[in-house]
């Protein structure tokens, strides 16, 4: 494998991606927007206050210009955040990409707009459904980059495109399996960061592994709920993209949504957690898109409603659990 891979986004994932791919064999182009970060990473090749566990390999080619980026790859990994996807892309749609695939890295839901990762690439490149896949599922970035053994999900529309994405990214320690379910693995790995957030709260206000196994379900449930409204198939939810990414991310010291909810839940108000963070949690803005979206198809999302008022309307991380206990008794299954 030598195929020309560009990676936008200099993150811990876009890090561990450029590492992995590198491995495999590809040439990895790696796009950090932020001149400040740009120098530590091509300097040192890693940053250490994102994720210290790798060194990149000298020959991954370090840019800070968007434009020599994009210029001639076969494949765009993208590993921007989700709330600055659009902007980074709206400065490439004067280029063509009918040759190239995209790979979405990102696990998010656009505010305002409440557009899946992949409705963005198509409307800012005006690229083909085929040409784009999302990879998603529990692949924390510093598991990755220390070889331990990660299964994430490719989905896509394109058999053709996403056997090729399952060629590019698996490895000994990294297996890809592949769904048609775009829609399911890109709500899974977006909303469950909000349950991620509860499950902060909750272990920040001292509750135990019986509070922590029922928020995990109910979160399920109500994710499967929206996604379904959407479009999504309801058994994608119950694999890697899914309650896979969902466990993880409730349980996992890498966490950066369970960390957000564990200083909110010991008392921190947001602003103040979100200014002591060096990385994005894409858990808070997704809040809002998924409160937005549960408004918008008539889907009960009780979770996501306390977590939203407990991030954006100071509601009291005690009072939302109170509230979640108080409501109406009802069968576990329903639709």
């Amino acid at each position: 494998m030598n195929e020309r891979i560009s990676i936008l986004g200099a993150g811990s994932w876009g890090m561990a991606i450029a590492a992995l791919l590198h491995k495999n064999g590809a040439r990895v182009r790696l796009w950090e927007f932020d001149r400040r970060d740009y120098e530590i990473i091509l300097k040192q090749r890693r940053h250490p206050a994102k994720l210290r566990d790798v060194k990149l390999h000298e020959s991954i080619e370090i840019t800070n210009d968007l434009n020599h980026a994009v210029s001639d790859p076969e494949f765009i990994v993208l590993a921007v955040p989700a709330q600055f996807l659009r902007s980074v892309l709206a400065q490439l749609r004067e280029k063509t990409f009918d040759r190239v695939g995209f790979v979405n890295l990102a696990k998010g839901i656009e505010t305002g707009t409440l557009k899946r990762m992949s409705e963005v690439i198509e409307e800012e490149l005006r690229v083909a459904p085929g040409q784009i896949a999302t990879l998603s599922g529990p692949s924390h970035a510093e598991e990755v980059v220390a070889d331990l053994p990660t299964a994430v999900v490719a989905a896509g529309s394109s058999v053709d495109f996403i056997s090729r994405v399952l060629t590019l990214f698996s490895s000994q320690s990294f297996r890809v399996y592949h769904t048609d379910d775009l829609i399911g693995v890109e709500l899974g790995g977006s909303l469950k960061n909000i349950i991620a957030i509860a499950a902060g709260i909750t272990a920040g206000l001292g509750m135990g592994d019986n509070t922590m196994g029922a928020l995990i379900t109910r979160g399920l449930a109500e994710i499967t709920r929206l996604g379904v409204a959407m479009g999504a198939r309801a058994l994608t939810f119950a694999g890697l993209s899914g309650i896979g990414d969902l466990v993880t991310t409730c349980n996992s010291r890498h966490s950066r949504n369970r960390y957000v909810g564990e200083k909110i839940g010991q008392g921190q108000k947001l602003a103040d957690v979100l200014a002591g963070m060096t990385m994005v949690a894409e858990g808070v803005q997704t809040t809002r898109s998924g409160h937005a979206l549960a408004e918008n198809f008539d889907v009960e999302m009780p979770i996501t409603c306390e977590v939203y008022e407990v991030l954006f309307n100071d509601k009291p991380a005690a009072e939302a659990v109170a509230n979640l206990m108080g409501r109406a008794l009802k069968a576990e299954i329903w639709q």
